[in-house]
């Protein structure tokens, strides 16, 4: 089933926080490492992605935990797995490897939930959204207070990268490419620009299953507004934010991120009312206590994102930051019988 014809029946459910899960898990710096970079030269505790190489059976057990609690999409781990990232731990040349193979784990972790719930292909089927992060250098902004005009890289930098993790994430078998946790929206218009490219040099193949032609895969995208004055790292506001992007004619745009479900509502009731795709909402487990610890419970999360369903403002919801298994085990419950938001009808969509 294609997902655009699900997402007209029900709302869907995207997983939660990958971070929060590996935490739980007390990873030491040989656990880390695994057997193949032992003897690397610098610490590499804390490279997350990297374990989709040196501990697979970790990525796949999470990714399995968020289906068992209701989720339809599963997000790679990958939000880090690019080349300006990984330049961190001296692992650029790792970018595609890593993004192959977490592809991998989790469409080997659905086809193992399904084959353990064979109704769920036909009346449930699940989706794995390659995950692409908004890497740790922004295009916008100069890291030097000194050099207003400085940037850390440049666009072509920052296009290339995102290519070869496209490349990884599409040849490893994903069925979304999710640009999320956009805080400048130059680097992720590099990644748009990266998916529209990888696709123009390699176009899918017609999808018999539906009988429809399709050149690329979906394209969602989640932005990042960070505090009460509702604009993005790199101050735009969430109208400007929307329309930047929205010529990529993605699957949904909606947030993620930075703030909890109560602080971001506003912002996603006014997402929903300009949007003219689907609208997706996967807020943090409220925000940040004083140890930097999230402690909203997974039932206070779930009453807000309900609330955003009754009033007709999403399409996907999840969890971000702080969230896990039980988050989404009650947000996929209390959505479940609610109506998805409806596309507005326009004169032109794009």
């Amino acid at each position: 089933m294609d997902i655009r014809d699900l997402l007209q029946k029900r709302i869907l459910i995207i997983d939660g926080a990958m971070g929060t899960m590996i935490q739980r898990y007390k990873l030491s710096e040989a656990d880390y490492r695994g057997e193949r970079f032992k003897d690397w030269p610098s610490d590499i505790k804390g490279n997350n992605d990297l374990l989709c190489l040196t501990q697979p059976q970790i990525i796949k057990e999470i990714h399995k935990e968020y289906l068992k609690a209701g989720a339809d999409i599963l997000e790679t781990n990958t939000f880090n797995a690019q080349r300006i990232s990984l330049a961190d731990y001296h692992m650029e040349h790792l970018s595609y490897e890593i993004n192959l193979a977490a592809a991998g784990i989790a469409k080997e972790a659905v086809k193992e939930f399904e084959s353990q719930n064979p109704k769920s292909k036909i009346q449930n089927p699940k989706f794995v959204a390659g995950a692409i992060g908004p890497m740790n250098k922004t295009l916008s902004l100069s890291p030097d207070v000194n050099n207003p005009g400085y940037r850390a890289l440049t666009f072509d930098d920052a296009l290339n990268a995102y290519y070869e993790q496209v490349k990884g994430l599409v040849e490893g078998g994903v069925d979304l490419l999710l640009i999320e946790t956009i805080f400048d929206t130059l680097n992720a218009k590099a990644a748009i620009f990266a998916i529209k490219k990888y696709f123009r040099e390699h176009p899918l193949t017609p999808d018999t299953g539906e009988g429809r032609e399709k050149a690329e895969l979906p394209i969602m995208i989640s932005g990042t507004i960070t505090d009460a004055s509702g604009r993005t790292l790199s101050g735009q506001t969430l109208e400007a934010f929307y329309t930047s992007v929205v010529h990529a004619k993605p699957l949904s745009i909606g947030l993620n991120c930075a703030l909890g479900a109560k602080e971001m509502r506003p912002h996603i009731e006014e997402l929903s009312q300009i949007a003219s795709c689907y609208v997706s909402a996967y807020p943090n487990a409220g925000l940040p206590n004083a140890m930097g610890e999230y402690d909203e419970r997974p039932e206070d999360t779930a009453h807000y994102l309900e609330d955003w369903a009754k009033e007709g403002f999403v399409n996907i919801v999840g969890g971000c930051c702080g969230t896990t298994p039980d988050h989404i085990k009650h947000i996929a419950e209390h959505v479940k019988n609610l109506k998805p938001r409806e596309l507005p009808i326009l004169e032109e969509a794009y």
